[in-house]
Formats: structure tokens, C-alpha cells, sequence
């Protein structure tokens, strides 16, 4: 605690055993009364000022907290301000039937409100605006009540003795509403919001045994400020700056499960209220002991609240119906989104089958590579004519990328991730293109290229993506060796942050251009394994068929500007790279 809470804590204990001794050893007198308001005074306003600080470091649900029990103390001390005016500077007593009375009754509301709110749960699922509705639904039934049942015997039809009654029985009820909150709020919480609620207990139970002794003594008229009935009283508003400056309590307490039930009662006791109306009418109604103009003024005044809380009903079915079309909009959406993660599982699977049978052909194939390496290297260690050693050359330069291939189909297959850097697409898809020549040269297809100077990187593993060019430039020529055309368009340009590659079995038209459908690449193509490739690297696939049976295949690769400091520029293994394709 600080210094300066310290000097506040004793200040407080000197006016409290100020006012206990002044009760107990001074007789009746102008100057008891003078220094019991007083002192309350001093008292209520440091109770106020203690909860601010508190307001002021909390934020949302929290401030508003701190806030409300700020307002409900400075609302009693403005019922004290109002009552030492009376007594110390008018000089006399109180009137009986007092207009600052309703403030008194007042006080307590924010007090409930705050209550209301639960600080020490997290927020729950029910609809925290729905929630405030119903708080101001209650909160208005509050003050009907009281205008009903003391306004009355005020104003309407004076009654002194039906107004005290009336007001001390509203008045009991509402401590009773606040002492079993305090109560259940102190039973369902832990740590400092335990402390916290203990305290308030204590504090409001002092309050509400001092005010009850005291309305005792009023109506016996037996009581003055400053007497013996003022010490409760006294000692609640002194545990008010204790509970200010001691609390602790600042978060929500941490819970696993929060649960609706809460908010649901609370929406039941807002609509109790409403249709409490008529009843309360019917009441009015009935007694016929009561003179006709309070009979009249309460039937308007039951008219007036049931139209506002008609009203409010109306807004709160208004915020409900909002809130259920966008639980079900967003049920609808997960249930789309659920549908697309089962088909996407379906093609994990079905990815996943691939993949193994992918990986069991690769190691078949290996020995025969390795062979194949090994009589190459000692066909080149051999005397060889000119003519003889480059096709031996070229057998050895074949066979280790057929090795490269069959390492990435089982790094693919195992769905291992492989070292990425970046690479020159244009550079990767011209060198599957000119390894591709001996497959479009005998079917006297033309090849044109048409590559963006400027297209930026990628990043990625350039065995993996020259096997995708690869694979795609050989399934459009074995295409058109099938179903006809002489030309193969091979292009790429730049969109946005994506690297775009496109191959085209026509003239390479343009996808926004009118006769394109869409196909599935993988039934069009069986390229499951180009899919694998593509979904490691971040990209996708499309394919479209126009109407005379072309196809265009457009690959999509996010773009990397820069490269990581450990990381060296590759495009594809030196062996592999031709010269540029004209």
C-alpha cells in the first residue's frame, strides 16, 4: 500500500472514531448534528474518490463496473449533501415528505446494475447487447415501482404516514435485491473478487441494519443526527474507502466453461417485469381503500411504463431476430466450409494413395538408373571415336535427370519438405521445353514461347517444379498427338504478387476470352502429382477447354522479391539447362 493510501486510511480512522465517540458521549445539540453530517459527508465523498482510480485503469465491461458503483456512492452522498443543508446551513429538520428522498432510493440501483454486469465471469455466449437491454428493462421497473407505489402519497394525495410506509417498504425490498446479489456473487467467486464481494456484503449489510434501526427510530421520532443509530451508518460509509483502496480484484476470473444460464434468467426476469404491468394495474384497480385520483395517476402511470417497456420488449425481439439470422448465416457458412474441407481431405486421400504408388515404382526404378549411370561413366572412361563420346555423354546427362526426377516423385510421395530457393521460371519452363524436343520435333509441332523479361522469382525446389513443366508440356504434345494441332503455346507474364505460367495446346487465348470452360486438371490431365508439387509450393492449378478442344493449363506461384540471406540463386541444375529456345 502507499504512502499516500496510508495518510488517506488514517484520516479515515480519526473521522470515524470521531463520529462513534461524538455518538456516544455528546448530548443532542446543533453542534452533534453539525459534526455527525459532516463528517458522513467527508466520508461518502472519500468513498467516491476511491473507486475512481479503479474506473480509470480498467477498460469495457470493467470501467463500466468500477463506474456504476462510483455513480451509486455519489448518489448517497448527494442525498447527504442534501440532507446537511437541511440541517447545517437551513438550520432545520427534514421535511417528511422530502423530495431528495428519491435519490436515497436511487442509490442502490447502479449498485444492482454493476451486479448485473458479473465482472469476476468471463463474457458469456448470450448476446451482450441483448443482455443490456434486459438490465434497462429491470431498471426501469425499478423506478415504475417506486413512482407507483410513494409518488403518490406525495404529491397526488399527501400522506405522510402511507409515504413513509410505502417508501420504507419499496426502500427494504430493493436492500434485500442488492444483499442476496452480494450474497450469490460472493458464493460463486474466487481470489480477490471473493474479498471483494465479502466486503460489499459486510458494508451494505451494516448500511441497511443502520438505516432500518434508524427508520425505526424516525417514525418513534426518537432519532437525531448523530446519535447512536448513525453508527452502522457510519461504519459502512468508512468501509467503503477501505474496500476502494484494499481491492485488488481488476480481471475476469479465469474459467473453462462458461455457461449461458446467466443471461437466460436475466432475460426472464426482464419479461416478469413486463408482464408484471397488468397485474400491478389489476392491483390498482381493486383497492378500493385508496382515493380515485391515486387510482387514476397510477393506472396512467402503468400505461406510460407498460408503452416504454412495450417499447423496449419490441427492440430487444428486433436485436434477438438479428442475432439468430446471423448465427444461422454463420452456421450456413461452417457448414459450406465444412463440405470443402471433406473434399479436400478426399483428395489428401486420394493424393496420399497416389503417393504410394508413386514411391513403390520410384524404387523399382532406381537400380536400374544406377546401372545405367554406372555403365555410362565407364563407356566415357573408355577410347571413344568424336561421333561415340557425346551420345555417350548425352546417355550418362539423361540418366542422372531421370535419377533427379525419381528423387523428387519420392520426396513427393513422402511429402518431405525440400530445401527452396529461388528460381528463374522462364528459365525453368524454356528448359523443359527444349528437353522436350524430341517428343514435338517428329510430330512437326511449332512451339512458340512468350516470356515476361521481368517476371519475378520464385521460391521453390527446381527439380520438383521442372518435373510439373515437364510433365504438363508432355501430356498437352501427347494430347495433341492424339486429337491434332501444330501449335504449343508456352508464356508467362506477372500478376499482382503471382507468377504466372501458361500452356496452350492453340494460339494461347486469353482466359477471359468468350468459348472456355472449366476442367479439372487432374481429370483432364492425370496430374495428381503436379497437384502435390503445387500445393507444397503455395500455388495452383486451372485448366480450361475451349470450345474446339484446345486446352490452356495456368499455373499460379506466389513471388518471392528477395531472397533469404543463406540462400543461393538456382533455376535448375547446370547439366539441365539448354540454351534459349527460338
Amino acid at each position: 500500500m502507499s504512502k499516500l493510501s496510508k495518510v488517506w486510511l488514517a484520516a479515515l480512522i480519526a473521522a470515524l472514531a470521531t463520529a462513534v465517540s461524538a455518538a456516544l458521549f455528546l448530548p443532542q445539540s446543533f453542534r452533534l448534528s453539525a459534526l455527525s453530517d459532516l463528517i458522513q459527508c467527508f466520508l461518502l465523498l472519500s468513498g467516491a474518490v476511491s473507486f475512481v482510480p479503479l474506473a480509470l485503469r480498467s477498460r469495457g465491461r470493467m470501467r463500466l463496473f468500477w463506474s456504476l458503483v462510483t455513480l451509486g456512492i455519489g448518489f448517497w452522498f448527494s442525498y447527504q449533501l442534501l440532507w446537511t443543508n437541511n440541517e447545517v446551513v437551513l438550520r432545520r429538520d427534514v421535511p417528511d415528505l422530502y423530495a431528495g428522498d428519491i435519490i436515497l432510493f436511487l442509490n442502490l440501483v447502479p449498485l444492482m446494475a454493476a451486479l448485473a454486469l458479473r465482472p469476476h465471469v468471463p463474457q458469456d455466449e448470450y448476446a451482450a447487447r441483448l443482455r443490456r437491454l434486459d438490465f434497462a428493462l429491470l431498471l426501469v421497473w425499478w423506478f415504475y415501482l417506486y413512482v407507483l407505489v410513494v409518488i403518490p402519497w406525495q404529491y397526488v394525495v399527501p400522506n405522510v404516514t402511507a409515504y413513509d410506509h410505502n417508501l420504507d417498504a419499496a426502500y427494504n425490498a430493493e436492500k434485500l435485491v442488492v444483499l442476496t446479489g452480494l450474497a450469490a456473487c460472493w458464493l460463486t467467486s474466487k481470489g480477490h473478487w471473493r474479498r471483494l464481494y465479502a466486503s460489499l456484503f459486510c458494508v451494505n449489510l451494516s448500511y441497511s441494519a443502520g438505516s432500518t434501526f434508524a427508520n425505526w427510530a424516525i417514525e418513534r421520532k426518537t432519532y437525531y443526527s448523530g446519535s447512536l443509530y448513525d453508527i452502522p451508518l457510519v461504519i459502512a460509509m468508512a468501509g467503503l474507502t477501505w474496500v476502494g483502496l484494499s481491492t485488488k480484484a481488476d480481471t475476469p476470473e479465469a474459467e473453462g466453461k462458461v455457461s449461458t444460464v446467466y443471461g437466460v434468467w436475466v432475460a426472464r426476469c426482464g419479461m416478469i417485469a413486463a408482464f408484471s404491468l397488468p397485474l400491478l394495474a389489476a392491483w390498482t384497480l381493486s383497492d378500493t381503500r385508496i382515493p380515485s385520483r391515486i387510482r387514476m395517476f397510477r393506472l396512467a402511470l402503468t400505461l406510460v411504463a407498460a408503452l416504454a417497456m412495450g417499447i423496449m420488449v419490441f427492440f430487444r425481439q428486433h436485436r434477438l431476430d438479428r442475432e439468430l439470422m446471423h448465427l444461422l448465416d454463420h452456421s450456413r457458412k461452417s457448414f459450406d466450409t465444412l463440405k470443402h474441407l471433406q473434399a479436400q481431405i478426399l483428395q489428401s486421400e486420394k493424393l496420399a494413395s497416389i503417393g504410394q504408388l508413386v514411391a513403390g515404382a520410384a524404387h523399382e526404378l532406381n537400380n536400374p538408373i544406377t546401372a545405367m549411370l554406372g555403365y555410362s561413366d565407364l563407356l566415357l572412361s573408355t577410347q571413344l571415336t568424336a561421333e561415340q563420346e557425346p551420345l555417350a555423354a548425352k546417355i550418362g546427362q539423361y540418366s542422372r535427370r531421370t535419377k533427379a526426377l525419381v528423387a523428387s516423385l519420392i520426396s513427393f510421395a513422402r511429402q518431405a519438405p525440400a530445401p527452396k530457393m529461388l528460381i528463374d521460371l522462364n528459365t525453368l519452363a524454356r528448359t523443359a521445353v527444349k528437353l522436350a524436343q524430341p517428343q514435338w520435333e517428329p510430330l512437326h509441332i511449332e512451339v512458340r514461347v512468350q516470356f515476361d523479361a521481368a517476371l519475378p522469382k520464385v521460391l521453390g525446389d527446381s527439380n520438383q517444379l521442372l518435373q510439373m513443366c515437364l510433365q504438363l508440356v508432355g501430356n498437352c504434345l501427347h494430347i495433341m498427338s492424339e486429337r491434332g494441332g501444330k501449335i504449343l503455346t508456352v508464356s508467362s507474364q506477372r500478376q499482382a504478387d503471382t507468377a504466372v505460367l501458361q500452356i496452350s495446346t492453340g494460339s494461347a487465348p486469353s482466359p477471359s476470352s468468350a468459348g472456355l470452360h472449366a476442367a479439372d486438371p487432374e481429370d483432364s490431365l492425370g496430374l495428381a502429382a503436379c497437384q502435390g508439387i503445387l500445393q507444397e509450393h503455395r500455388g495452383r492449378i486451372s485448366c480450361q477447354r475451349c470450345d474446339d478442344g484446345a486446352l490452356l493449363l495456368r499455373v499460379e506461384l506466389p513471388t518471392a522479391e528477395t531472397a533469404p540471406a543463406q540462400s543461393e540463386e538456382t533455376t535448375v541444375p547446370a547439366s539441365w539447362q539448354a540454351q534459349p529456345f527460338a
